[in-house]
This record gives C-alpha cells, structure tokens and sequence, in this order.
C-alpha cells in the first residue's frame, strides 16, 4: 500500500509520463477527488475540468449516463460509476476518467446498499475499471476520505501497469 500522503504526487507523476489529462466525476465524494489532485503544483498540466454530479439528473445531463441504468441497478452500482467515469473522459477529451458514486452516510442506505458502499469506476482509453468498496459505518466525511485513498491506489496501481 502506498503512503496515501504521496498519491496525489505519484498520480500527477504517471499522468504526466504518460501525457495524459484526467477528469473527475463525482458524486458523493463531492470534489474531494479533484481537489486532492490540486494539491500537486503541476496538477494544472493533468487536470483541465472536473464534475461534482451529485443529482441523479447532473449525472444524465452531463455525463451521459443512462437513466435506464439508473432506474435497473440504481445510483450507486458499479454500471454508474463506469458511465460516469467513460462519460466525464469522452465529454473532456480526457485519457483518464474516474467516477465515483456511493453512500457517505449516515442516512441513503437500502436494501443491499448499506451505508458505507462506494462504487468507483475508472476508465483508461477506453478500458473501463469497477469496484465496490464497503467502508462501514465511521461517519460521513470519513468515508468521503478512505474513497478519495482508494480511488488514488487503484489510479496509481492502475496507470503504473498501463
């Protein structure tokens, strides 16, 4: 596992070697995402836009996303996520696009979809990635945070094997 202090650094890095652009599209991590991103002084030359999504219809409208999607799996799904992150990639021109959709908590939870579940997709010039993380229940803005660290692992694990 990686120092999670070092992953916006190491993100930017691979980025730039690669001279790719990433864009984020996110809904219940809010741009937390994205702004991890900018801590990084040359995050500029990687990162040109990014989308706080948080509506279902913000996800339709700019993103692409399908609400038949929506409407079969519901929000936060790994199919969403994917949408999500191939939508955000192809509006922006972006090689790398990350969608992020869950439950922070402390209230949303369903049946199966319990507080704490993340769905996080990732696509890479045209490969597109899923996950599903369950952070349990430690409250809202801590769940917002450990899913900001996993999208950089998996980002970073992901562009250094590219």
């Amino acid at each position: 596992m990686m120092d999670s202090n070092n992953l916006e650094y190491k993100l930017v890095e691979y980025l730039m070697q690669k001279g790719y652009h990433i864009t984020f599209s996110e809904s219940c991590t809010a741009g937390m995402a994205a702004a991890k991103l900018v801590n990084v002084p040359s995050a500029s030359s990687v990162l040109d836009v990014s989308f706080v999504t948080y509506a279902d219809e913000a996800k339709v409208k700019y993103l692409g996303v399908k609400q038949e999607t929506i409407d079969a799996v519901g929000v936060v799904s790994e199919e969403v996520a994917k949408e999500m992150a191939e939508g955000a990639a192809l509006a922006m021109g972006a090689e790398v696009g990350v969608g992020i959709t869950g439950i922070a908590g402390p209230t949303g939870a369903t049946p199966g979809k319990p507080i704490g579940m993340v769905c996080f997709g990732i696509y890479i010039n045209g490969d597109v990635y899923s996950y599903t993380q369950q952070f349990g229940n430690p409250g809202r803005n801590i769940v917002r945070e450990q899913s900001v660290s996993f999208i950089y692992e998996k980002l970073c694990e992901l562009l250094n094997n590219d």
